[in-house]
């Protein structure tokens, strides 16, 4: 983190996203800010909170993509909520909270999978040797007769030549019992919204009585080895480290994306479902503000999460918002629409840009396409054309545009092989054409 400026933030975040310069330097500068937090007194730590965003914009032109890659960078636990799915009067949704307790599941996975990375090789040579004792058992002997030394010797050189087939891949084909241990819970709950949580924490609590069960299995070498593995480096990791390093991460470096914010703004009228849009942005407000919420893993804080909020503001506006939900987001960044111009960017110059990726799928067909510059400028205009005479819905258009382009071609994929195809401005009219005339077809089909 510490070599993150705004100014690498904002570099490492043009390889994904294009434009929307204004919103890339809000989130960059809210995570340097963070990382000047953490080199501040205790004492004026704590007073800094985290300044929330509000991004507006219309679909398609990546603000959730923003939110998603930023986290990336930072290696914070990262989660993508909609406001609109939240209980209220006149809405069946889940707890507010919920967005909590699974920002504290996905950290402690992370941490989890990093703590695994680290006992990944002392895990593998434990792994390794109880997968030849299942292979080649020790020699069984009476208690009162010791074993000869003889018998010792070609007992281990046996076990070395296992060792050396094992790692070269020579016993894949064959197969081995294993015991893989399971806790059987005897009844399920019947699971409503909202009810996931209190069917996990029941299951565990009931797991914590209930003897664990070990089931046989026969499975092949490198699938037993897997789960020796996962066993091994279960024993070797401290899951209360885990869970307390995991609900500091979370507290500290964690990012809740709440999209489709828009969508629960009042409009000024005081009854039906306008009441339950306040509802819920007086149940997020409390989060938002700072508070303590109970998760399986212990109490969370959420004053210093950073929370980035999105939408696309059509019917309402951000100060449609209730005026305390607006003072917990001081930061508006506007991001532009979409047109022809970026839409020839976003095709050929990200690191996941849309024509890499469909080269490389039809590649593994051994069909290579090409596109010459004429026929991304033109795959360009005509999703730009479609956005202007149908919705406007950014840069996705281009994924549609770009799958019926390439429909025939794989469809017939298979039986090329060995097929080279170039793709010019003519073959995307001859495709596209009777679809971008009528407006109709377009609307349905585009």
């Amino acid at each position: 983190m510490d070599n993150l400026t705004p100014r690498k933030i904002v570099e490492e975040l043009d390889k994904y996203i294009i434009g929307q310069r204004q919103a890339k330097k809000a989130v960059a500068i809210a995570m340097r800010n963070r990382w000047r937090r953490q080199r501040l007194s205790p004492e004026l730590k704590d007073e800094v909170l985290p300044k929330n965003i509000i991004m507006i914009g219309p679909t398609g032109v990546g603000k959730t993509e923003i939110a998603r890659r930023l986290s990336k960078l930072a290696n914070a636990p990262f989660v993508k909520v909609e406001a609109s799915k939240f209980t209220e009067v006149g809405y069946v949704g889940r707890d507010v909270e919920s967005m909590i307790r699974d920002l504290a599941e996905i950290s402690i996975s992370m941490v989890k999978t990093e703590h695994v990375e680290k006992v990944h090789e002392k895990a593998k040579t434990l792994a390794e040797e109880r997968l030849l004792d299942l292979l080649l058992p020790p020699p069984r002997t009476a208690r009162e007769v010791v074993p000869e030394e003889e018998e010792k010797e070609k007992h281990r050189e046996t076990r070395e030549r296992l060792r050396m087939q094992l790692r070269e891949g020579k016993l894949d084909n064959r197969y081995v019992d294993i015991e893989v241990k399971e806790k059987i819970i005897p009844f399920g709950v019947v699971s409503n919204v909202g009810l996931e949580d209190l069917e996990i924490n029941l299951k565990e609590m009931l797991g914590n009585f209930l003897p664990e069960k070990a089931k046989r299995k026969k499975v092949k070498v490198p699938e037993a080895l897997l789960i020796i593995q996962q066993e091994e480096a279960n024993k070797l990791i401290d899951m209360d480290k885990v869970t307390k390093e995991a609900i500091d991460r979370v507290e500290q470096s964690g990012i809740v994306f709440v999209d489709e914010i828009d969508k629960i703004a009042s409009r000024g009228h005081a009854h039906g479902p306008d009441v339950s849009r306040e509802g819920v942005q007086r149940d997020l407000l409390p989060i938002v503000e700072g508070t303590t919420v109970t998760t399986k893993y212990g109490p969370v804080k959420t004053e210093h999460i950073l929370f980035i909020a999105a939408g696309a503001f059509h019917m309402s506006k951000p100060s449609d918002l209730i005026p305390e939900l607006q003072g917990r987001f001081p930061i508006r960044v506007e991001l532009d629409a979409l047109g022809k111009d970026e839409f020839i960017r976003i095709l050929t110059e990200p690191y996941n840009a849309l024509i890499k990726q469909y080269r490389a799928l039809l590649s593994t067909e051994d069909v290579m396409i090409e596109f010459t510059k004429d026929s991304v400028d033109e795959i360009a205009g005509i999703a730009a054309h479609v956005n202007e005479k149908t919705e406007n819905i950014g840069a996705r258009r281009l994924h549609t545009v770009l799958e019926k382009l390439l429909e025939d071609i794989s469809f017939e994929a298979p039986e090329k092989k060995n097929g080279k195809l170039l793709i010019d401005k003519k073959y995307v009219r001859e495709k596209l054409s009777e679809i971008v005339k009528d407006e109709d077809l377009s609307r349905y089909i585009l």
